[in-house]
């Protein structure tokens, strides 16, 4: 099983799964080991293509209404850099894998798809990368399967909005179903990421991620639980 839990502390109850994405600036060292003792493999998160970082000349005007963060020009030879340093330090602290954020650009700056490419590649031959998990990216392929061990699905039947939380319309439904039945050609891991606040949602989800084989992990708009 897998957990995307983005607090700090919480290492028992990380340690129960058999990997747990973690925000790397909240882990220490010995913290890192006593889940790789447990055989709970820790993946330190990576954003590709935004930065919350401050100023930066790689950075765009654009923000992320979301969340706030800048979105970048992927292909800056100082962002490439940077994610590189930020994986390496994780690597380092003991870090057992990546997991790579902030994929989808095809639809706002389809431009940054081969430099994004390549910061993956970049990211894949990095000494002791270990498992690396590609959230959605779904433009990237096929060549991304070359590069990661699995992709997360995130949202992929139910959601949270300004209104709560609750189930796509069926159109997109429909077309996040169509993308799914592509991905089990690729040969990797496939998870799927889902928000509910309430046992039916989360049923809902579960059921239908297992239609297309793929493991689902139900949690808050924080990714607050464990």
């Amino acid at each position: 099983m897998i957990v995307f839990y983005y607090g700090a502390g919480r290492v028992p109850e990380l340690a129960g799964y058999s990997r747990a994405v973690l925000q790397p600036e909240f882990y220490q060292p010995p913290e890192l080991h006593r889940l790789r003792a447990a055989g709970t493999e820790p993946l330190a998160y990576l954003s590709l293509s935004e930065d919350q970082g401050p100023p930066a000349p790689w950075q765009r005007p654009e923000r992320n209404p979301d969340w706030g963060g800048a979105f970048v020009h992927v292909g800056h030879p100082g962002w490439h850099g940077h994610v590189l340093a930020q994986a390496r330090a994780a690597i380092d602290a003991g870090f057992a894998g990546l997991f790579l954020d902030t994929l989808n650009v095809e639809l706002t700056y389809p431009e940054d798809l081969p430099p994004l490419l390549e910061l993956i590649a970049a990211l894949r031959a990095l000494p002791g990368s270990g498992y690396v998990l590609a959230n959605r990216g779904f433009g990237l392929l096929p060549e991304l399967a070359g590069h990661v061990d699995g992709i997360l699905f995130e949202s992929f039947s139910a959601r949270w909005t300004a209104e709560g939380y609750g189930p796509w319309p069926p159109d997109v439904l429909e077309g996040h179903a169509r993308v799914a039945e592509e991905l089990p050609r690729y040969g990797l891991d496939l998870y799927a990421l889902d928000y509910a606040d309430s046992p039916g949602l989360a049923d809902f989800a579960r059921r239908r991620a297992a239609l297309f084989g793929m493991e689902c992990v139900i949690s808050d708009r924080a990714l607050s639980l464990v």
